[in-house]
């Protein structure tokens, strides 16, 4: 058990308002702290006033890019107050994966979410009552040895900072538009796809600019080799409804993050009685079903934005409309199954809470 040491703020910040918090526009007074130092180990846990990082101009994380994040959320149960994490152990064993790709050492699981659960109690006030509102959770963990040359650090610091937060998109819940990336690729098969490095997304932005200068919310990613198999959205893994089938690319090539929404919607539809099959997706068959109007709903599944629904579908200028750019029944259903568990509205018969305070 790690022993955290707590140094008092000189000062405390005011509070945003619940209805202009936006999202990862504001964030709280402390923040968690931790360093690593090849034959020593983890060290040194502790909660600090939030605030910069003073960092060498040399060091590894700058010029390799060897780091990684997560991303997790706090909830207020609306009538008993309780704060609680949405399936933080998935969190972890993704974390520890990334780890692994990027040769940044182990860490052990009960550390990180004692680390997690110690932060959030100390910032409880700072997550937000209204609905639709939760504390943004970002652990992250970058490469601080000085030194020029391509070599896995010898040395570490492990972050943890929070943001209050509203709806990822202005829109909530309501469908977004879509438009498939034709010329950029996120990820290949043995690279970092399935791993929550910085990287993928900065990969990623040159496509996203696309989109949003095209007016579209997102981007449609296909695979790095055929160009041919959808792998995910910039922000989300993706669903299509096929004939009444719900399929999702698979994650088995390795350049797919592997969500724990995603994840969670999948055990969520089977337990519901819906066939849910994770396979290669072409866009072609896609295409195909959206001619012949079989595609009835197609919606993105991530921590941030928790499920949304997918209107429209530009491929390669052609648009298809999805659902008559309606919320369809399984996205609906996923949403309030899943936001009823994680605020507490609904019993969480799939044991996937975790009581904070």
């Amino acid at each position: 058990m790690l022993s955290i040491r707590f140094e008092q703020a000189k000062s405390l910040k005011a509070k945003p308002e619940d209805d202009k918090l936006g999202f990862g526009k504001y964030f709280t007074d402390y923040m968690f702290m931790m360093n690593y130092t090849a034959g020593k180990g983890w060290y040194d846990p502790r909660i600090v006033p939030y605030g910069p990082l003073v960092l060498d101009p040399a060091c590894v994380v700058f010029h390799y890019a060897q780091e990684m994040f997560e991303g997790l959320k706090a909830y207020r149960v609306e009538k008993t107050g309780q704060i609680q994490l949405f399936r933080p152990d998935k969190n972890i064993e993704r974390l520890n994966r990334t780890n692994k790709r990027m040769c940044i050492p182990q860490m052990p699981p009960e550390d990180v979410l004692q680390a997690i659960k110690e932060l959030v109690r100390v910032e409880r006030d700072w997550v937000p009552h209204s609905v639709g509102t939760s504390l943004y959770i970002r652990p992250f963990i970058i490469a601080t040895d000085v030194h020029l040359g391509v070599h896995p650090s010898k040395n570490y610091l492990f972050c943890i900072i929070l943001s209050p937060v509203g709806s990822y998109y202005a829109a909530g819940i309501n469908p977004v538009k879509i438009i498939v990336e034709s010329e950029y690729v996120r990820a290949v098969r043995g690279g970092t796809g399935f791993a929550k490095v910085g990287g993928n997304y900065a990969a990623s932005l040159i496509g996203q600019e696309k989109a949003e200068e095209l007016g579209y919310a997102q981007v449609l990613w296909l695979d790095g080799i055929e160009h041919k198999y959808i792998d995910e959205v910039g922000a989300m893994n993706v669903f299509f409804v096929i004939n009444q089938e719900v399929v999702t690319p698979t994650l088995e090539k390795g350049n797919i993050l592997p969500g724990v929404t995603r994840a969670s919607c999948i055990d969520m539809l089977r337990s519901k009685g819906y066939t849910v099959s994770e396979r290669k997706v072409s866009i072609d068959e896609v295409v195909e079903a959206a001619h012949t109007g079989t595609p009835n709903e197609a919606f993105g599944s991530g921590t941030a934005a928790v499920i949304s629904p997918i209107g429209e579908l530009n491929v390669n200028g052609e648009k298809i409309i999805i659902n008559k750019n309606e919320i369809g029944p399984i996205s609906q259903m996923l949403y309030d199954n899943l936001t009823g568990i994680q605020w507490g509205r609904i019993p969480d018969t799939f044991h996937w809470i975790e009581p904070v305070c």
